[in-house]
C-alpha cells in the first residue's frame, strides 16, 4: 500500500518522528545528518511523493540553482555545430549537480552585454558561462569588475584580469599542424580565418607563424585570407581568392572545420582534388569531418567534455572558490583521415 502524500517539509518530519530542520538538511545533503538518516529521510521522500518547494529552498540558500548561457541570434541556424556540443556538455555537467541552464538569446539589435547584466542584475542565474572569448571582451571585464561568478571557455590577452577559464591549445595544434604539411614536402600555405578580433584567431595564427619561423626556410610563403565568422557569402569569397590564385597554396589550414569543409566544397566545384591538389585541415573534429569525402583532418578538442569540466568549475566558483584556481589548457588531439597527402609533384 502506498504511503499517503507529503504535500510540505513539516508533514514529512512529523510521519517520521523528526524535525523539519533534520528533514531538510538530511534532503539537502548535510554531513552533519548522519548517512543513515538522510538515506531514510531520501527514502520516506520518494515513498510519500514529496517534492521540495523550490521557491522555499531558493529563499533560504539565497541561490536561484540556475546557470546562465547567452546565445547571440544569428539567423536561422544560430546553433552551429560547436555550440551544440558546447550546450549539451554543459547542460550535463550541470545537472550532476541539480542545477539547470538557462539559455538568454541576444536579438538583433540588442547589445549582448545588455543582455548579460540583466540575467545577473536581476538575480535570475547564480553563475554564467561564457564562449567565444574576444581578445578585449567587455563581457570578462564586466563580470571580474563585479565579482559574479563566471568561467570562460577560451582568454582574453590582457594579463592583469583575474578570472576562471578553460582553454584548448589552438597555438601549439597550428604549430603541429605546420610541422605535419612541413614533412610531406609543402612550402606554400594558406590560413582561411576570420575577420573578428577573437583570441582564438590570434592564437592559432601566431602558432603557424611561429612554426614557420623556426626553420628558417627562405621557401616558406603563407597567404591569409579573413571574413567575418557568420557571413558565408563573404567567407566564400575569400576562399576564392586562394584557390582562384595564379599560384594558390599546396595546403589551407581552416581555423576551424566548419571553414575546413567550406574549402573542401569550394575545391570541389573547381574540379582540385584533395588531397592530391591540395591538401586541407580544419580544427574541432565536428561531426560532420568524419564524412565529408575524404575525410577532414582535424584536431580533436572534446567540446562536450570541455563544457561538462566547464559546468563543474562554475559550481565550485559558486560555492566559493576563488577566480582563477585550477585554470586548464588541453592539448588538442590530431585525427588524421584524408584530406592531407605530400606536395603535388607539380608543387601548386
Amino acid at each position: 500500500m502506498q504511503a499517503a502524500r507529503a504535500r510540505t517539509l513539516k508533514e514529512l518530519a512529523e510521519r517520521l518522528g523528526v524535525s523539519v530542520t533534520t528533514v531538510s538538511r538530511a534532503l539537502a545533503g548535510h554531513e552533519q545528518i548522519a548517512r543513515r538518516t538522510r538515506e531514510r529521510v531520501a527514502q520516506a521522500a520518494r515513498d510519500m511523493g514529496y517534492v521540495p518547494n523550490i521557491a522555499g529552498r531558493q529563499l533560504v540558500s539565497g541561490r536561484s540553482n540556475f546557470v546562465g548561457f547567452i546565445i547571440p541570434l544569428r539567423g536561422p541556424n544560430f546553433m552551429d555545430s560547436y555550440l551544440g556540443e558546447f550546450v549539451t556538455g554543459l547542460s550535463e555537467g550541470l545537472v550532476s549537480h541539480g542545477i539547470d541552464l538557462i539559455i538568454a538569446t541576444v536579438q538583433s539589435g540588442q547589445s549582448e552585454l545588455d543582455v548579460l547584466r540583466h540575467l545577473v542584475e536581476s538575480g535570475r542565474a547564480d553563475g554564467v558561462v561564457i564562449p567565444r572569448i574576444a581578445a578585449q571582451d567587455e563581457r570578462v571585464e564586466y563580470l571580474c569588475h563585479h565579482d559574479f561568478p563566471f568561467v570562460a571557455h577560451g582568454r582574453v590577452e590582457n594579463p592583469e584580469l583575474t578570472y576562471s577559464w578553460l582553454d584548448a591549445d589552438g597555438q601549439s595544434a597550428f604549430e603541429e599542424a605546420f610541422d605535419l604539411l612541413y614533412a610531406l614536402g609543402h612550402r606554400h600555405f594558406g590560413i582561411v580565418s576570420i575577420s573578428e578580433e577573437m583570441t582564438f584567431r590570434n592564437l592559432r595564427e601566431r602558432g603557424f607563424k611561429l612554426a614557420m619561423e623556426r626553420r628558417n626556410d627562405p621557401e616558406l610563403r603563407l597567404d591569409i585570407v579573413r571574413a567575418p565568422r557568420f557571413d558565408r557569402g563573404e567567407m566564400v569569397s575569400a576562399i576564392g581568392r586562394l584557390l582562384d590564385a595564379p599560384n594558390r597554396p599546396t595546403a589551407i589550414m581552416g581555423l576551424f572545420d566548419e571553414i575546413a569543409l567550406t574549402i573542401m566544397d569550394e575545391a570541389k566545384r573547381r574540379e582540385i582534388s584533395i588531397p592530391r591538389d591540395m591538401s586541407v585541415l580544419g580544427f574541432d573534429n565536428i561531426a560532420a569531418s568524419a564524412y565529408a569525402p575524404p575525410g577532414l583532418t582535424t584536431f580533436e578538442v572534446e567540446t562536450r567534455s570541455m563544457a561538462r569540466e566547464i559546468a563543474h568549475i562554475l559550481v565550485r566558483r559558486i560555492e566559493g572558490e576563488p577566480a582563477g584556481q585550477g585554470n586548464t589548457l588541453i592539448r588538442p588531439t590530431l585525427v588524421a583521415r584524408a584530406s592531407h597527402g605530400p606536395v603535388p609533384l607539380n608543387g601548386h
